[in-house]
């Protein structure tokens, strides 16, 4: 069975990965005023954060047009049997409904759409990891398994530096962002059941990123993570540095350098880290 596997642009996996592992992606758009920019096609992501600093009010975001997934479905379904569809968060962005919208609409397709309940990265780890199996040979029914079985063993962590992104686009209640700026407090966020909820409210930038590196650690001497991901929005020498230290520790894990894009960019705001792993 030939398996094709397909992601949205909020994953953020790195180019060389995409063509490793033959993935197709599918983009969300940011919206400045009456102009739509759809991410890395139409605006860069550094074009994108220069965008913001020049902009009086802060862009907004939006899904693929399910005419967008059908007609990349329909022209997978000439090649491949089955085609799993791999997206951040029902409950962060309409894009799933919208692949699965798009999967019952072609004909003669068997499309699979996935939740993956996270986005950036972790939810680039779900999509590498049914491509892996899907040249493997494995199954969709396995494939899907996997991915289930993955959700236990995901751990994702992320800060931001100004908590009013996330509050003026609807992914962080008015009460957690004026607590958060009032005390100067720069909480270790993480999703539940989709959402971005607090995990620990700490005080400073710098003791924010070493509670989520000393959870990484604590894992990494387990000798069971499989990836690693470090991640950051427009800030890319902290990201390296954070992936040198743990390196030089745990040189064996393989590690993976990210970014938050566009559309995430526009809920985190520039200068937000995040660390991502996931064991087996």
């Amino acid at each position: 069975m030939k398996i094709a596997v397909v992601t949205d642009s909020t994953a953020y996996i790195p180019e060389n990965l995409l063509k490793k592992y033959h993935i197709h992606t599918v983009p969300l758009s940011v919206v400045f005023g009456e102009e739509t920019f759809r991410e890395e096609i139409d605006i860069s992501t550094e074009g994108f954060y220069q965008k913001v600093k020049d902009s009086k009010d802060l862009p907004s975001t939006s899904q693929p047009a399910i005419g967008t997934f059908i007609e990349l479905f329909e022209e997978l379904a000439k090649s491949h049997d089955a085609i799993i569809s791999v997206h951040l968060s029902k409950k962060l962005s309409g894009t799933y409904d919208a692949a699965l919208s798009a999967g019952e609409m072609v004909k003669n397709s068997n499309v699979h759409a996935y939740d993956s309940g996270l986005s950036a990265m972790p939810q680039g780890f779900y999509a590498i990891a049914a491509a892996e199996m899907a040249q493997e040979g494995k199954t969709v029914e396995e494939i899907l398994a996997k991915l289930d079985d993955m959700k236990n063993k995901t751990r994702s962590y992320f800060m931001v530096d100004d908590l009013s992104h996330l509050q003026r686009g609807g992914r962080l209640s008015n009460a957690q962002a004026i607590l958060g700026s009032l005390l100067n407090i720069k909480p270790v966020l993480h999703l539940v059941d989709g959402q971005i909820v607090p995990f620990e409210k700490i005080r400073t930038r710098k003791k924010a990123i070493k509670r989520i590196m000393g959870m990484l650690e604590e894992d990494a001497k387990g000798g069971k993570i499989k990836r690693v991901v470090f991640i950051h929005a427009n800030n890319e020498q902290a990201a390296i540095t954070l992936r040198d230290s743990f390196t030089e520790k745990y040189s064996d894990i393989e590690t993976i350098l990210s970014y938050f894009g566009p559309v995430i960019g526009t809920h985190l705001g520039e200068g937000s880290i995040g660390v991502s792993w996931y064991t087996e």
